[in-house]
């Protein structure tokens, strides 16, 4: 799935993608990470990316040497990642997927300057509906499926490892537990697989006196499912989570670190789906998604998998490419 690197890029240099609160915040997180020694901020708005690169420049002596600056599509070209945040809002009651007629269209703006400079660094899809324009920028960019892929259920997973570590009264980091499927509605909670560092979960559950499971997981996976929605009527939209989980990820593709990540990856000839792509645990590194391990999903787990595929397929084939 993967392919080794052009030595063209400058893995010490990342970009991002639309300057929004999601862009910002993810431009915010990577000057903090130390993983980068230049960032550069692109938007169609020239003024905003200009006052987002001051703005979080005048923070970079507190962290290091930190070069961050508004520029171009040729000014990226050398970066070892390009983070794609552009896209519109999610509105209070509108759903990730009411999003994909307008994204898509900016997407078809953006992609194509990037591919018809050639280029060859790793290509990470954030705005929303994801796994929708992972697969969009698959195809308008002709790169390697292994070096474009999407932040999938990444921050999805944080919450509903954030959420068993409450409940469970144990750090969250002990907790060993995914979502899949859709970043969206059709997301999946693979609680088949779930464990508190190797102990299986209705175990650790009866251990802190919990026996009620199946309405505790179903309430949680809820909760989980419903966050995003009730930040966004709160608040009027999500950045934090996500400019860590984009942090989370450009750590391990640019440490070569081998993690297994949800991200939104193609996927095929699996738990009956032909093709599609959405997300499952995948091993990320120094050339992008390397291969997607063997995963064990329950029955039940497989078919709503299925029709999470199904959901997005059927989208993706309505779109005129």
């Amino acid at each position: 799935m993967s392919e080794v690197r052009n030595s063209v890029v400058n893995n010490r240099k990342a970009a991002v993608v639309g300057a929004g609160f999601v862009g910002s915040s993810s431009a915010f997180a990577l000057l903090q990470s130390g993983l980068f020694s230049e960032i550069v901020l692109l938007d169609a708005n020239t003024d905003k990316a200009e006052g987002e690169a001051m703005d979080i420049a005048h923070g970079a002596p507190f962290v290091g040497n930190v070069r961050v600056s508004a520029g171009t599509y040729d000014d990226i070209m050398d970066a070892g990642i390009i983070v794609v945040t552009a896209g519109a809002a999610q509105k209070p009651g509108e759903t990730r997927l009411d999003l994909i007629h307008k994204n898509v269209a900016i997407f078809q703006s953006i992609i194509p300057e990037i591919a018809k400079r050639h280029y060859q660094g790793i290509l990470l899809i954030v705005a929303n509906p994801v796994d929708i324009l992972t697969r969009v920028a698959m195809k308008l960019s002709g790169m390697p499926e292994g070096r474009v892929f999407g932040s999938g259920t990444v921050l999805d997973t944080a919450r509903l490892k954030s959420e068993l570590g409450a409940h469970l009264n144990v750090d969250a980091r002990s907790v060993h537990a995914f979502i899949v499927g859709e970043h969206g509605d059709s997301e999946i909670a693979a609680w088949s697989c779930a464990n508190v560092s190797g102990i299986p979960l209705s175990d650790f559950c009866e251990m802190r006196g919990y026996y009620n499971h199946q309405t505790s997981m179903e309430k949680i996976a809820d909760d989980v499912r419903n966050s995003a929605y009730r930040i966004i009527e709160k608040k009027h939209a999500t950045y934090y989570g996500i400019a860590m989980s984009v942090t989370r990820i450009c750590r391990a593709v640019m440490m070569d670190e081998k993690s297994i990540l949800p991200v939104s990856v193609t996927v095929r000839n699996r738990y009956g789906i032909g093709e599609s792509v959405l997300s499952l645990p995948a091993i990320v590194g120094a050339a992008g998604v390397e291969t997607l391990p063997p995963f064990r999903l329950s029955e039940e787990e497989q078919a709503k998998i299925r029709e999470s595929a199904k959901t997005l397929n059927d989208i993706f084939d309505s779109l005129a490419l």
